[in-house]
């Protein structure tokens, strides 16, 4: 009576399955779709120089010719050479050389700085946008956490202690490789004496049944313990829980969870300290465990329960409290996080455990999954605006200096050539500076 999505893994067992839809309607379609609908409603950025040369060219081109004609005709003793070479001067130095060379190449500078440390960002304006960020939203599982299970806590009850709670759950599940048992194991971190296990029998959904030196011990969920009608203490669900009962006598329970990453905690401080408004994580984990992470991760909103297309919704629900200039980032990792990463203003994906939908429907790639990335991106972007800011600042100053002083004769060739070549130099030797972190 299971709903199995495509995509999903068999890690052991054999199961048989009805295909009840076509691929039409299948998650993995309606996943694709989306992707392809989010990316049409993203709206790009405006790239300046475009727009700046697309009036500046023939405005110059313009204002040369009727420097060159319109003086000699009327002011007495003014010769056409005169005004021709004055005109001439002025075309030179108002070529937008440094600012069509500098700008792009400051862009491709931060874009270059960011390789260097593992951030890889798919385009100019993108790196460009991170500089008005007001919200990161993160996905959980492999994004703010390892995605690997990991025992976390053991409560015990009765005449036992931690350590042999632990191993009579790891001679249980010694013969079974679902990520669960492997973390039991992993914790018990010991070799399971496999002669002292006997009639291990796994109950679908439940949990599995074994006679551990002589004892009959039951490990699994509440479900086991209700079937099996053993008085039991129900934990807190902050992760997987195994109970276990001995003898048809509860002994206690262990608690698995999904391990925060190293940098997480750090990550998110760095993001407020730089001024992020908010921080928000969604999840398709139940409401418990997503609320005890996202305390200990310190977010200022908990969505959890969610599917694909809950996660888009609640995205283009929280675009609407930012500011029309504001941006929002995703964060994610997982073919569930693509249509989301489409839609956000910037998607982020973790490259090392990302999909590859992830990964494609992405602006910018972290490969080393390190969550404190995303603010050294923001500071790249940062630094790279300010540089290629000053590049416009200097190149446009210097420029109109030298234009004026033509028009009154004072500019000669040389100083017009250094208006152009000399100052599109500097700018790109300027614009190099982007490429160190």
């Amino acid at each position: 009576g299971d709903e199995i999505l495509a995509g999903c893994i068999n890690k052991n067992g054999l199961l048989t399955i009805e295909v009840k839809k076509e691929f039409g309607e299948s998650t993995l379609a309606k996943i694709l779709d989306l992707v392809k609908n989010a990316s049409s409603k993203k709206a790009p950025t405006e790239n300046f120089i475009t727009k700046f040369a697309r009036y500046y060219t023939p405005i110059v081109v313009i204002s040369a010719v009727v420097l060159a004609l319109i003086p000699p005709l009327l002011i007495p003793g003014a010769t056409f050479s005169q005004w021709i070479y004055r005109a001439l001067v002025f075309l030179v130095v108002s070529c937008p050389c440094a600012l069509v060379i500098s700008i792009p190449l400051g862009f491709f500078g931060g874009i270059g700085g960011a390789s260097k440390s593992g951030i890889l960002v798919k385009g100019g304006n993108y790196l460009e946008a991170l500089n008005s960020v007001e919200m990161v939203v993160f996905d959980k599982t492999g994004t703010l956490t390892k995605g690997v299970f990991k025992v976390t806590q053991m409560h015990v009850e009765g005449d036992i202690n931690e350590e042999e709670l632990l191993e009579y759950a790891a001679s249980v599940e010694s013969y079974s490789n679902h990520p669960i048992a492997t973390s039991i194991l992993k914790a018990y971190g010991k070799e399971v004496n496999k002669k002292d296990i006997e009639d291990v029998e796994e109950i679908a959904g439940k949990g599995i049944r074994a006679k551990v030196k002589g004892k009959y011990v039951l490990a699994g969920n509440a479900k086991l313990m209700e079937s099996e009608k053993i008085p039991y203490t129900k934990g807190k669900n902050v992760g997987s829980i195994i109970y276990l009962a001995i003898d048809n006598k509860y002994v206690g329970s262990i608690i698995i969870s999904d391990e925060v990453k190293d940098d997480s905690i750090a990550a998110i401080k760095r993001l407020k300290s730089m001024g992020i408004k908010k921080i928000v994580m969604l999840t398709g984990d139940n409401k418990d465990i997503a609320s005890s992470i996202g305390k200990v991760l310190g977010v200022d909103e908990v969505y959890s329960e969610l599917l694909p297309q809950d996660k888009v919704e609640k995205l283009e629900k929280l675009q609407k409290e930012k500011s029309p200039k504001g941006k929002i980032v995703f964060v994610g990792d997982g073919i569930n996080d693509a249509p989301v990463l489409a839609r956000a203003d910037i998607g982020i994906a973790m490259g090392g455990v990302g999909s590859d939908a992830a990964i494609e429907a992405a602006d910018i790639v972290i490969m080393t999954d390190e969550p404190s990335k995303i603010a050294l991106a923001i500071k790249i972007a940062q630094k790279t605006k300010k540089i290629v800011m000053q590049n416009i600042v200097f190149a446009l100053g210097v420029k109109a200096i030298i234009l004026i002083l033509a028009v009154f004769g004072v500019a000669n060739m040389w100083e017009a050539v250094f208006g152009d070549v000399g100052v599109a130099l500097i700018a790109v030797l300027n614009s190099m500076r982007a490429m160190k972190n």
